[in-house]
């Protein structure tokens, strides 16, 4: 199955050297990016593996992904102005 990338470098490619930046020199952002890591990855073992999983299960990862990925977003509005 192909999956869509949802890497940082794919979500917010306007912020990708910020985001590298941040990562060695931003507590909040490390922690942020870590946990879309950690759930993405999840996602995306689940996708491109088959794994089994209960729908609402797998909804809230997504759920998750975003809410973590609109929290990173902000913190990078923040920081980059």
């Amino acid at each position: 199955m192909y999956v869509l990338p949802h890497d940082l470098d794919h979500e917010f490619p306007e912020f990708s050297q910020l985001l590298h930046e941040l990562r060695e020199h931003d507590d909040t952002a490390t922690v942020l990016m870590a946990e879309y890591d950690r759930v993405n990855g999840t996602i995306v073992d689940i996708e491109e593996n088959d794994r089994p999983y209960q729908d609402f299960e797998f909804e809230s990862l997504k759920k998750e992904r975003l809410r973590i990925k609109d929290e990173l977003y902000r913190h990078l509005k923040r920081v980059a102005h």
